[in-house]
């Protein structure tokens, strides 16, 4: 796995390439990284994503539930056909909230994009 992050207006965006598998805390330890640098605005985009296994969707659960607990929001982009199936599958798809685009995540933070 892959992260590069970059900042749109107030949201921090972090684009994933690679597979999400268990036994790497990237994921964790960039989300921990950017709440503690104040951003409560986070845009995971997965659309580089090829695979992710249940220890990598543990990851994406525990960067949601740390977000959620500093006061902020965490979003998914570009979720391909495999991993939402997997979000319905889990009923996580009432956890996370989901975009077709990163421009459409991008405006559902409002004024925290702009």
């Amino acid at each position: 796995m892959h992260l590069e992050e970059r900042i749109a207006g107030n949201v921090a965006v972090v684009t994933v390439t690679g597979d999400i598998k268990g036994g790497d805390l990237l994921l964790k330890d960039k989300v921990q990284s950017l709440l503690q640098q104040g951003y409560k605005s986070i845009l995971v985009d997965l659309g580089g994503v090829s695979y992710v296994d249940s220890a990598g969707l543990g990851q994406l659960v525990q960067a949601y539930v740390t977000t959620k607990n500093k006061g902020g929001t965490l979003k998914l982009s570009n979720v391909a056909k495999r991993l939402n199936d997997l979000l319905v599958l889990t009923r996580l798809v009432t956890v996370f909230e989901t975009f077709d685009s990163e421009a459409k995540a991008l405006a559902s933070f409002g004024a925290a994009s702009a």
